[in-house]
């Protein structure tokens, strides 16, 4: 009987570990096949408390696959015992919370695909989240989806008669760099209507203290720029922006090329109208300013600066500001220009610039200059 019972005792044993050692390779199995998800780009599972970096949502959907749910590793408590009523509900429950948070938070789904396109009703429950969650990683992926369907022209209108812009508009002040951009992203597809136009010239102030402020060369800094230009595409909200172009050319001058290619494109839209001729001549530009003027810097911004220049010059109404033209403080955009020497030693310092057009456009803006600034009757 001794014998037996130990026998008994022994496989008992056997089989408890057995069962563990088992529980312990699917859990050890799961956490590995969702690493291995994740450094593929493809969804895996993560709970309210974990990091989501290194995943791309490209979409919301609300269908009814639960092809991947027992793939899942989904937490049990502790009074959810197999076996007893409550327990199974328990488990249950368990189940449906971590199905809605993998559908809502980590599938994916191709940037080509059909089901990008949201319906209004799923357009509302991202809004939902994006208003309600605090939580970084939903508010991007939220974002996210909102900017792809914010592409649409169609959605467009939709988003906005949804309630959206407020929504989108009151992230700005989150301090999360990331999700920042991403609603200077919604917000610049959003900005392409001329209705949405209108609806966020109230935003316009903000977004340009946080463009000027926000680190050089940024993400955020290079989406509050776009968001910008696209909202003075017309000339209905420029004068918005007049305190602010000497922070502009600031920019231009300290920034990279993305940077400074993106802020040419901002003042081209101001140089085009005639009534920022004045604010752009009385803006303050640095000093280092001609140093851009030289052989190696890119054709494509020496360019555009030269047409800046001459849009500002045959727009502003010389014959009405005679008598203000000396107003214009030193260090401004006009005192720049004047200085017709200076800026002459360093334009023709190009003239033999490997590009034709370049060469042609800097004889075009030096006669141009010449004209406008320096008449025969004050040679």
């Amino acid at each position: 009987m001794g014998y037996a019972r130990k026998v008994g005792w022994v496989t008992a044993g056997l089989v408890i570990g057995a069962g563990a050692c088992y529980c312990i390779y699917r859990l050890t199995r799961g956490r590995k096949q969702n690493k291995e998800k994740m450094a593929e780009g493809g969804s895996a599972e993560a709970d309210d408390a974990g990091d989501c970096t290194g995943i791309r949502y490209n979409e919301w959907s609300d269908d009814d696959d639960d092809s991947n749910e027992n793939k899942s590793i989904v937490w049990y408590p502790p009074w959810a015992r197999i076996g007893t009523e409550a327990g199974t509900r328990a488990r249950a429950r368990a189940r449906a919370r971590a199905t809605r948070a993998r559908r809502a938070v980590q599938k994916r789904a191709s940037p080509n695909s059909d089901d990008t396109i949201l319906s209004p009703q799923e357009l509302q429950k991202v809004l939902c989240l994006v208003e309600m969650s605090e939580k970084p990683y939903i508010l991007e992926a939220a974002l996210i989806a909102l900017g792809n369907n914010a592409a649409y022209a169609f959605n467009r209108d939709i988003i906005r008669d949804l309630g959206g812009l407020p929504i989108v508009a009151k992230i700005l002040n989150t301090r999360d760099p990331i999700v920042k951009e991403k609603a200077l992203i919604v917000l610049n597809n959003l900005s392409v209507n001329t209705e949405n136009q209108r609806r966020l010239k109230i935003y316009m102030n903000q977004v340009c203290d946080d463009t000027v402020t926000s680190r050089l060369n940024s993400s955020v800094q290079l989406a509050g720029l776009r968001l910008l230009t696209n909202m003075t595409v017309t000339n209905e909200y420029q004068h918005m922006l007049a305190n602010s172009i000497s922070d502009f050319f600031r920019l231009f001058s300290a920034g990279n090329e993305e940077t400074r290619l993106q802020v040419l494109k901002l003042l081209l839209n101001l140089a085009e109208n005639p009534a920022m001729a004045r604010d752009l001549f009385r803006a303050q530009v640095p000093s280092s300013l001609s140093s851009l003027f030289n052989k190696k810097e890119n054709k494509d911004i020496i360019l555009k600066l030269l047409i800046i220049f001459e849009n500002v010059i045959d727009n502003f109404k010389w014959d009405e500001n005679e008598l203000t033209q000396n107003q214009f403080e030193e260090g401004s955009l006009f005192s720049f220009l004047k200085e017709f020497q200076v800026c002459a030693d360093k334009v023709l310092g190009i003239e033999s610039h490997h590009d034709f057009l370049a060469k042609v456009r800097v004889g075009k803006f030096m006669a141009k200059l010449a004209e406008r600034m320096f008449p025969k009757g004050q040679e």
